[in-house]
Parts: C-alpha cells; sequence; structure tokens
C-alpha cells in the first residue's frame, strides 16, 4: 500500500533557523503543520561523540510534496549535513488527512 501522508523529521541548533525552516515551508505550502521541541541530541560526527541542545522539527505533509520539501530543506538549513528523515504513513483520522491534503501544494 502506497502512503500518501508522511512525517518528516529534521533538527536544527537555531532558533533563527527553526524559524526560516518553518516560515518557509508554510508559505510554500509544503507541509502543512509543524511542531518543534526542545531536545538533547547524542550523535556520533566527524568521530567524536557528541551531545548538543537542539531542536526537533516534526513537519507533516504529503508524499508529493517530499520532493521539494527535502530540496527547500536542505537549502536553508544551517547543518551541513541536516538530518531528513521521511516516515510514511497510510492511515489516519479522515477529518485530519483532509486537512493536510488541503493545506499542501496539490
Amino acid at each position: 500500500m502506497k502512503a500518501d501522508y508522511c512525517i518528516v523529521l529534521t533538527t536544527t541548533n537555531s532558533v533563527e533557523n527553526k524559524q526560516a525552516i518553518i516560515n518557509d515551508l508554510l508559505e510554500q505550502e509544503l507541509a502543512a503543520c509543524i511542531q518543534s521541541m526542545a531536545i538533547d541530541s547524542h550523535y556520533v560526527w566527524q568521530g567524536e561523540v557528541c551531545c548538543d541542545q537542539e531542536i526537533l522539527l516534526v513537519i507533516k505533509t504529503t508524499d508529493r510534496c517530499f520532493e521539494q520539501l527535502q530540496q527547500r530543506l536542505v537549502a536553508l538549513h544551517c547543518y551541513e549535513v541536516p538530518q531528513v528523515v521521511k516516515v510514511p504513513f497510510t492511515d489516519g483520522f479522515n477529518p485530519y488527512l483532509a486537512w493536510l491534503d488541503e493545506n499542501t501544494r496539490r
């Protein structure tokens, strides 16, 4: 079964970058909703174990918007290699899914 909807996950360590990403994706109708929350990230970068305070963005969108959303996200992002992870889903509350469709590019 093909998923028509997805959540895209990314992180940033900059409030300004977070807001630029949110504003652009919503204005371009590439996302219907974006949630943000403070998190602690633990990872390996260039051979070093790192721990940083970041902002997680949970971006609700449609599969048809993903490629353009990914391009915009990479262009806007302050990281050299930003996290861009697509999590497809196939079902949900129908009125919510209809709202998602109405608020993203056709």
